[in-house]
């Protein structure tokens, strides 16, 4: 098994993608990137711990591969904003995709470079690849939210799904 470590906005809206692909053995929302030990949700939402709400995926890269993983994290997000993501605003919501070895960190960049050159998008990706740090699970509470919360995740994911449509 690997690991994959993505932010994109909302850890909510990031699940769904990535939860019932073959090969994924488990997708979990969660915190990383900044220097605060075991934050809480309401530490990162306030964007002073530095970290972001990001999600953190074990998969069998047998079944699907790491590649694979990096091209539906694009189609999730809006490489464009830095600032946040669609109705989720602030550093703690910003995209970056974590890599754990030198072999991640191409295919990302590669992916990230293919996608600035595709045309699709008029404005530059600004999209961060960082190296991974420590990743805190997020509370019970947010785990499997759009299983258990589908109004509020429905109502939560629309500007997403509008721009998903939009432009992939």
């Amino acid at each position: 098994m690997e690991r994959a470590i993505f932010a994109g906005g909302c850890f909510w809206c990031m699940v769904k993608p990535f939860d019932s692909l073959p090969g994924i053995e488990s997708v979990i929302s969660g915190y990383t990137g900044g220097s605060t030990e075991n934050p809480t949700y309401l530490e990162v939402k306030s964007g002073k711990t530095g970290h972001t709400e990001a999600v953190e995926i074990i998969f069998d890269p047998t079944l699907i591969s790491y590649r694979e993983l990096v091209e539906i994290y694009w189609q999730q997000t809006d490489p464009t904003d830095a600032f946040g993501q669609f109705e989720d605003r602030g550093s703690s919501y910003r995209p970056v995709i974590y890599y754990f070895d030198e072999l991640q960190k191409k295919i990302a960049e590669k992916s990230r470079a293919d996608s600035q050159t595709s045309g699709r998008f008029d404005q530059p990706i600004v999209t961060q690849i960082e190296p991974a740090s420590v990743f805190y699970p997020a509370e019970t509470e947010h785990q499997e939210y759009y299983q258990r919360n589908p109004e509020n995740y429905q109502k939560n994911a629309e500007r997403r799904k509008k721009f998903i449509a939009e432009f992939w």
